[in-house]
């Protein structure tokens, strides 16, 4: 029964890995509440404070307000045994017994493919995120990070512009405690209609230092293939790097100058045996493809061209942003107050004026027309 699970996946000191020995020897999660604590304690990794935390497990959770609050927040719950649980994410010896959607997981998801990187973005680092994430998002595969600031953050706006663009989001708290908070808007444009954002976690959990590595392994794990576009010598980015080669997936790097510690991490993870990435065309060569040349070919004018392409129509809000930029130079706050649109949709919107190299990035959030 879902409420005896969710309840299970509130449980302080208990993961996955132990819950799934649990589940083995019990065959539920209910039957895994209502045993003896003598019974509990003869599964592998189970003592007498784990068993003594299971058999009050009602003064822990409240799993029926939980699900009461899931259903009014329009969110849903996957569980290993659904089928849109992500496969490769299944078959991890550490998967996640329950997800927490907002948005929904599509079967193209399981095409996944990582993109991480430094929160101290540069904006060499953020450049190549969104050319390589745009391309490959363009080509079919689903963008999934971590909706953290700099790298993530990029990443994700990238999916968001390609054209059928998906990415989804895997974050380090609950879903009431969408963090950074600055990227709530970002979060909601990409569950509506766009992808999902996941989390293992109950409701109401706040981040912490714990939380983000649990996450990352769920990033590794789910991942066809694993891109890092920037990373210092230490970094959660590498952590996630090194899981990924521990579940079997590729791991990709992007070069930076030799001279600049924001790539460090990068050049050893090249040195240590991931392979250098400089287009999306390395990564889809290795990976086979999905048989979608159109993505390629598209992406690469789009962020390659030596000038603008003929654009004689724009959609409407790419027209709108693009008509409020004027001759000058302009920062995303006064686009926004001139546009009237939303500031998810005003970045969104720049990013895929700048992969058709109809405006161009300047340092400090600023823009201006090519």
């Amino acid at each position: 029964m879902l409420e005896h699970l969710v309840a299970l996946n509130a449980l302080p000191k208990i993961g996955p890995v132990r819950i799934r020995r649990l589940l083995d020897a019990f065959g539920s999660a209910e039957a895994i509440l209502n045993a003896p604590k003598d019974r509990l304690t003869r599964v592998d990794g189970i003592g007498p404070e784990t068993a003594e935390v299971l058999r009050s497990w009602e003064s822990h959770t409240d799993p029926a307000t939980e699900l009461r609050e899931v259903r009014e927040r329009g969110l849903s719950l996957l569980t290993p045994d659904d089928e849109a649980f992500p496969p490769a994410l299944r078959e991890a010896y550490d998967a996640p017994v329950l997800l927490y959607v907002w948005g929904e997981v599509l079967p193209r998801d399981r095409h996944a493919i990582g993109v991480v990187g430094t929160r101290r973005a540069t904006i060499y680092g953020k450049n190549s995120t969104k050319k390589l994430s745009f391309q490959l998002a363009d080509a079919g595969h689903t963008i999934l990070s971590g909706l953290a600031r700099g790298i993530d953050t990029t990443a994700h706006e990238a999916a968001l512009a390609a054209r059928d663009g998906r990415t989804v989001a895997v974050i380090g708290s609950g879903l009431a405690k969408i963090f950074p908070a600055e990227n709530l808007g970002l979060a909601e444009m990409i569950a509506d209609g766009h992808g999902a954002v996941v989390s293992e976690f109950p409701l109401h959990t706040a981040p912490d230092k714990q939380t983000f590595p649990q996450r990352n392994r769920i990033v590794a794990a789910w991942s066809r293939a694993l891109l890092v576009t920037e990373s210092p010598a230490w970094s959660g980015s590498l952590i996630t790097a090194n899981l990924a080669a521990e579940y079997g997936r590729p791991v990709y790097a992007v070069p930076g100058p030799i001279d600049k510690p924001t790539s460090a991490g990068c050049h050893r993870l090249i040195r240590d045996g991931a392979t250098l990435v400089t287009d999306a065309g390395d990564i889809l060569d290795d990976l086979g493809g999905l048989g979608l040349e159109r993505g390629l070919r598209s992406a690469s004018s789009a962020s390659d061209s030596v000038g603008p392409p003929d654009t004689p129509e724009l959609p409407p809000e790419e027209q709108t942003v693009l008509d409020a930029l004027g001759d000058n130079e302009s920062g995303v706050d006064r686009l926004i107050d001139v546009t009237g649109l939303p500031a998810p949709t005003v970045t969104a919107t720049l990013l895929k004026l700048e992969m058709k190299r109809l405006v161009q990035a300047l340092p400090g959030f600023r823009y201006v027309r090519r």
